[in-house]
C-alpha cells in the first residue's frame, strides 16, 4: 500500500480500530455527560466538569499510569473484570481503544453540549406542554436538533483516537499487531536506523486520516450552526 510495509499497514488498520471501537465505546457516556452538564444544576458540578476535561491538560503518560493502576488484576476496574468476566484489557488492543476513548472523550462532551446549550430550549418545554414525556421528547425533538453536533463530537473524538501515543503505550505497552498503533509504529522506527522513508510514508497516512477527521469535523460544526 502506496510503499508502506505490512507492519504499516497492520499499524494502519489497527489505529482505525481502536478509534471507531474507543468512539463507539464512548459516545453513550459523552451524550449523557454533555446533557448533564448542559442542563443540571447541582453541587459540584465544576468539579465534573474539570474531572472530564482533565485529560485535556493532564500529561498523558499520567493518564496512561492511572489507566495502568485501574485496570491491573488487584485495580479498582481490573480486579471485577477478572474475577466476574476472566477478562483483562492488558497488553491488549482493547486497552488502547479505551486510552483512546479516555483521551477523546473529552472533546467529544464539550461540542455536544455547546451544541445542546445552543438549542432553544423553548421548543422542548413547548412538547412537554403538548403531552410530550420527557424520553419521547428528547428522542423525537432534542436528539434530531443537536445530532450535528454529536457527529461533530464524534469526528472530533476519532481523530483526537488516531493521534493517540502517550496514554497508549503507558496503558498497553508497545506490541507488534496488538497495541502498536501507527503513533507507536512511527516512534518505534524512529528508534531504527535507515527507517526515514518508512516514516515519511507512516506520517502522511496520519496526516491524511486525522485531517480528514478535522474537516468533517468542521464542516459538520458549520452545518449545525447553518
Amino acid at each position: 500500500m502506496f510503499g508502506i510495509g505490512p507492519d504499516g499497514a497492520e499499524a494502519i488498520l489497527l489505529t482505525v480500530q481502536v478509534a471507531v471501537v474507543g468512539v463507539i465505546a464512548s459516545l453513550p457516556i459523552g451524550i449523557a455527560l454533555a446533557l448533564l452538564l448542559a442542563r443540571v444544576d447541582f453541587p459540584g458540578k465544576m468539579l465534573v466538569d474539570g474531572l472530564v476535561h482533565l485529560p485535556l491538560v493532564l500529561p498523558p503518560v499520567v493518564t496512561g499510569y492511572m489507566l495502568l493502576e485501574a485496570f491491573l488484576p488487584t485495580g479498582p476496574i481490573g480486579a471485577p473484570l477478572r474475577e466476574w468476566f476472566g477478562l483483562s484489557v492488558l497488553f491488549h488492543w482493547t486497552g488502547a481503544a479505551i486510552a483512546a476513548a479516555v483521551m477523546g472523550l473529552p472533546l467529544m462532551v464539550r461540542t455536544i453540549r455547546l451544541s445542546i446549550e445552543a438549542l432553544d430550549p423553548r421548543i422542548e418545554h413547548a412538547a412537554r406542554s403538548l403531552g410530550g414525556g420527557r424520553w419521547h421528547v428528547f428522542r423525537t425533538i432534542t436528539l434530531p436538533l443537536v445530532l450535528p453536533g454529536i457527529a461533530a463530537g464524534t469526528a472530533l473524538g476519532f481523530a483526537r483516537s488516531l493521534g493517540e501515543f502517550g496514554a497508549t503505550i503507558t496503558f498497553v505497552s508497545n506490541i507488534p499487531g496488538e497495541t502498536r498503533t501507527l503513533p507507536i509504529a512511527i516512534y518505534s522506527l524512529l528508534q531504527m536506523p535507515g527507517t526515514e522513508a518508512e516514516v515519511m510514508r507512516l506520517s502522511i497516512v496520519s496526516i491524511i486520516l486525522s485531517l480528514g477527521a478535522l474537516v468533517l469535523a468542521e464542516w459538520l460544526v458549520k452545518r449545525r450552526t447553518a
